[in-house]
């Protein structure tokens, strides 16, 4: 019985951590469309990390390096708490 439960226990484990890798990996599409967004970024790791939260929620970001967010309107209006535009 005892054996049951760690070999149980070992299998969970394995399969919650490969999971957790599926759920933490950005999509490919955003970390292109991040990267050529944040590219003049004087805080990249930032404009990344927030460009990336908003591009998964909208599956969207504007083109170029600043500005044209009317071409997403999702990505445009998410707000931060201070009602501050959240999106790079």
């Amino acid at each position: 019985m005892k054996l049951a439960f760690v070999t149980f226990l070992l299998f969970s484990l394995v399969l919650s951590s490969s999971f957790f890798d599926l759920t933490t990996a950005g999509s490919s599409f955003c970390d292109t469309k991040c990267g050529a967004r944040c590219a003049k970024a004087g805080e990249m790791d930032r404009c990344l990390k927030y460009c990336g939260i908003c591009c998964e929620k909208c599956q969207c970001v504007p083109s170029g390096t600043y500005g044209n967010k009317d071409e997403c309107p999702c990505y445009r209006d998410l707000k931060n708490s201070k009602g501050q535009s959240k999106c790079p």
